[in-house]
């Protein structure tokens, strides 16, 4: 008995790649586009009228929109390829994600940072011509020489905190002192300071910095800024 061979199994046949087309897609993407933009400004009108504390929750307000918008487009993109309106409608949200979710959100926080939510620092920077130059993370200097810099207090503005903070100098050694030329100053305001290393000072690294408190509100409030310091051997 002769036994006829077996065939294969028939293939399902390859996918089809869909065809996306301007009369499909442009409309579909441009209405995901428009519904992306209107939950952003929605969503920041409605947070803005809740959030009653000028700093608590911005930050997360800011933000909310382009991560629900970004992962959730793409996720509904991926669910929809096959389908070219619907791939364009989540197209569209992955853009608003982008602009204007990311870019006004991007406005706030740094609205944030200027009017001190958040957090205050010190800048340090070189003086150049007698005027301040750029900011500096570090400074070599010689065993029984010093610098003269400038400081200032940032992240603050005098509106959001309108007094004085009081400065002060701070080593990780005794060789190296730090000295504010002024004890209280205003938000923003450059004063002076002065980084001298003694002559018996070891040549090590070293951290010199100066940090800056205000009591507003019945709160201590602290700002600093620090300085990699190199000490080199003392010159003959």
């Amino acid at each position: 008995m002769t036994v006829p061979p077996t065939q294969p199994p028939a293939q399902p046949d390859a996918a089809e790649f869909p065809v996306y087309t301007a009369r499909s897609f442009l409309p579909t993407f441009l209405l995901g586009w428009g519904l992306g933009a209107a939950l952003t400004f929605a969503v920041r009108a409605v947070g803005g009228a809740l959030l009653t504390n000028p700093c608590e929750g911005h930050t997360l307000l800011a933000l909310l929109v382009p991560l629900l918008l970004g992962p959730g487009g793409l996720a509904f993109t991926a669910r929809h390829w096959r389908q070219p309106a619907r791939a364009a409608l989540g197209l569209g949200l992955v853009v608003a994600s982008l602009m204007p979710a990311l870019f006004v959100g991007a406005q706030d926080i740094g609205g944030l940072r200027r009017t001190g939510c958040a957090g205050g620092y010190v800048v340090i920077s070189e003086v150049v011509n007698g005027q301040r130059g750029e900011s500096i993370s570090a400074l070599a200097l010689a065993a029984g020489t010093e610098r003269t810099l400038t400081a200032r207090v940032g992240g603050y503005t005098r509106q959001t905190h309108p007094g004085l903070f009081t400065v002060s100098g701070a080593a990780s050694t005794p060789g190296v002192v730090v000295t504010v030329g002024r004890t209280q100053v205003h938000a923003g305001e450059d004063f002076p300071v002065t980084v001298r290393v003694l002559p018996n000072t070891p040549v090590n690294s070293y951290t010199a910095g100066v940090n800056a408190v205000i009591t507003q509100d019945g709160k201590r409030i602290e700002a600093s800024g620090t300085l990699e310091l190199n000490i080199r051997p003392r010159q003959p």
